[in-house]
């Protein structure tokens, strides 16, 4: 999806940036994980088929990602985006018959920004840029049933079950996002700034150039 590929959302702990193609070898390193690969339900891809899934990404108008970076890390030192890579999340549209769904997909890739409150902003980031950018209504996060801390996480942002399926092990989780909760969100995550992601890089370019 192109609707976010020159956004940068800046939150407390993160900032999320859109996938490009410099962030593949390190999304690819991650994705070797056996524990990451299972969380995901991911399969492992040869860098030439990663390159090939960011692509595809960025371009499908049923896909809308960002990769999250540590903010401090990212701003102070003027490292590149590959650097300060954390994770990503994703918002999938899964039904062609109603544009108000999304099924939102969080990974804490570097164990040690987990239990620290990052999915939690992450999550809350994703669901406004969801509600406000793509009039989503409606979120569904599907996990795995050994994934304790991420099912604690989302019934903490008030997910609630909808149906497990033993077969996959999974449970899926969903929100509606009506008006009392809509606004709750909204007004909790004032504090997200949005900028224009290539001019912020620029300028920081510059900053480090002298």
């Amino acid at each position: 999806m192109r609707i976010n590929e020159n956004t940068l959302l800046e939150g407390n702990k993160v900032a999320l940036v859109p996938y490009n193609a410099e962030h593949v070898p390190r999304y690819h390193e991650w994705m070797k994980s056996p524990e990451l690969q299972q969380l995901t339900a991911s399969e492992p891809l040869t860098l030439d088929q990663e390159y090939s899934m960011q692509k595809s990404w960025r371009d499908d108008e049923d896909k809308c990602t960002f990769i999250i970076l540590d903010k401090q890390q990212w701003a102070a030192s003027g490292a590149e985006d590959e650097q300060c890579m954390v994770g990503d999340v994703n918002l999938f549209l899964t039904d062609p018959t109603d544009p108000t769904l999304a099924e939102l997909e969080v990974m804490i890739a570097e164990p040690s920004y987990r239990g620290r409150g990052v999915g939690k902003e992450v999550t809350r980031m994703m669901m406004c840029y969801g509600v406000t950018k793509l009039g989503i209504k409606k979120f569904q996060a599907k996990i795995g049933l050994d994934n304790d801390v991420s099912i604690s996480m989302f019934k903490k942002l008030h997910f609630q079950e909808a149906s497990v399926c033993r077969v996959f092990r999974e449970v899926t989780l969903e929100l509606t996002v009506d008006g009392s909760v809509g606004s709750k969100l909204l007004d909790d995550m004032c504090y997200v700034k949005e900028r224009d992601y290539r001019q912020t890089r620029s300028n920081r370019t510059e900053l480090v150039s002298h």
